[in-house]
């Protein structure tokens, strides 16, 4: 399992070639990055100069390795890379990886949406848009706290 918070960007190629790499038995391997998009909606007229993500140090990793703990009992996986960073980023920056290996690719999947649903509400992190003429804090949305309700409902599907 690797959990990094980092300014540095991150090379999905690399990742995955150590995922790969630590097991041979790999039938399946999932990854999500996100990026930073440039406006929050198509109808936005204000675009996004900068992303400012902050977070806690010492409980952002601490939560983020339960959320992988539990999506590893959860499903049956090989390994979990979660890679979030942090510090300045400007539009289509990576901003995260989330990548899931197991034998079979249903695990995989869900493993990765349990793993970003709970990283977007649960982790310890703050993110701060700046445009042309405004900074603001992006708050919670409710569409993620749905998505962890969800998650609720079920034992291992969606």
């Amino acid at each position: 399992m690797k959990i990094a918070i980092q300014q540095e960007d991150f090379s999905l190629e690399q990742e995955c070639r150590e995922l790969r790499a630590e097991h041979k038995d790999i039938g399946a391997l999932v990854t999500f990055t996100g990026l930073v998009r440039e406006m929050e909606t198509s109808e936005d007229k204000n675009k996004l100069s900068s992303l400012f993500l902050e977070h806690y140090p010492g409980m952002t990793e601490k939560r983020l390795e339960d959320i992988a703990q539990e999506a590893d009992q959860r499903w049956s996986l090989l390994d979990i890379c979660i890679i979030h960073r942090i510090g300045a980023l400007k539009p289509a920056d990576q901003i995260v990886l989330v990548a899931v290996s197991s034998m079979h690719r249903q695990d995989a999947f869900n493993a990765c949406a349990f793993i970003m649903d709970f990283l977007k509400t649960s982790a310890p992190f703050w993110k701060k848009t700046s445009t042309a003429d405004s900074q603001y804090w992006v708050e919670a949305r409710e569409s993620d706290a749905k998505a962890v309700e969800d998650w609720a409902e079920t034992s291992d599907k969606r």
